[in-house]
């Protein structure tokens, strides 16, 4: 065998990467799609993939007009979105968690990632800013609140309650925090795949809403089968 492909090969089935945070044996490896670097990377890669794809259907497609519910629900989803990407992670680095808790966990990171990246790009099609600028959230639907205070938000002593903690607290506190952000999700986006008026919008929302009941139920299944 060549030196070139064995060097392709000792690339393809390298060591899998330690998962940063968790508390194993020196020894131990895990398979590189639990590591924390390569699912951040993967979750990354998503986002750019969402947005050329957004561009080439927003390029060649005639688009609906937005209203103030597609053009705030798109700048306040994606805040409270990657608010879920932070706890997530958050919850990835305390050790002795659930093993089941922490691929949910996973995949909030990479879904919730990926949709960030249509939620840009569609309002890069609208000709809108990417960001809410004014800081106040939800007048599109009369609920007017400060942006960090959308309903499930997470508060800074939250977040690092979450932080420090370990085992069994871990998964309560995350299990409970998630699903109050879920719910505070669930709320708005509702109203969007009523009131929305671009097709897109409305079907994204729609679907965020059945996705995150179908999780609240299994985050609550899993924290109730390790009781």
């Amino acid at each position: 065998m060549s030196n070139d492909v064995q060097d392709e090969i000792d690339v393809a089935g390298g060591e899998p990467q330690r998962e940063p945070g968790h508390d194993h044996d020196d020894d131990a490896v895990l398979p590189w799609h639990r590591s924390m670097l390569n699912l951040c990377v993967l979750a990354l890669a998503l986002v750019v993939l969402a947005g050329g794809i957004g561009f080439v259907i927003g390029n060649n497609s005639a688009i609906d007009d937005p209203n103030a519910t597609d053009i705030g629900f798109l700048q306040d989803m994606r805040y409270h979105h990657e608010q879920a990407v932070e706890m997530a992670l958050l919850y990835l680095n305390t050790p002795d968690s659930d093993p089941s808790l922490r691929t949910i966990a996973r995949e909030i990171i990479v879904g919730q990632q990926l949709e960030i990246g249509r939620m840009i790009q569609l309002l890069r099609d609208f000709g809108e800013s990417e960001v809410n600028t004014d800081d106040i959230a939800m007048s599109w639907m009369g609920e007017t609140v400060a942006l960090d205070r959308m309903p499930g938000l997470a508060t800074d002593a939250d977040l690092a309650r979450l932080r420090d903690s370990s085992g069994r607290e871990a998964d309560e506190f995350f299990v409970t925090l998630m699903n109050a952000h879920h719910q505070g999700g669930i709320h708005m986006a509702e109203h969007t795949a009523e009131h929305a008026a671009v097709d897109e919008v409305a079907t994204m929302a729609a679907s965020m809403a059945k996705h995150q009941r179908e999780e609240i139920a299994e985050m609550n299944g899993l924290l109730a089968a390790g009781a």
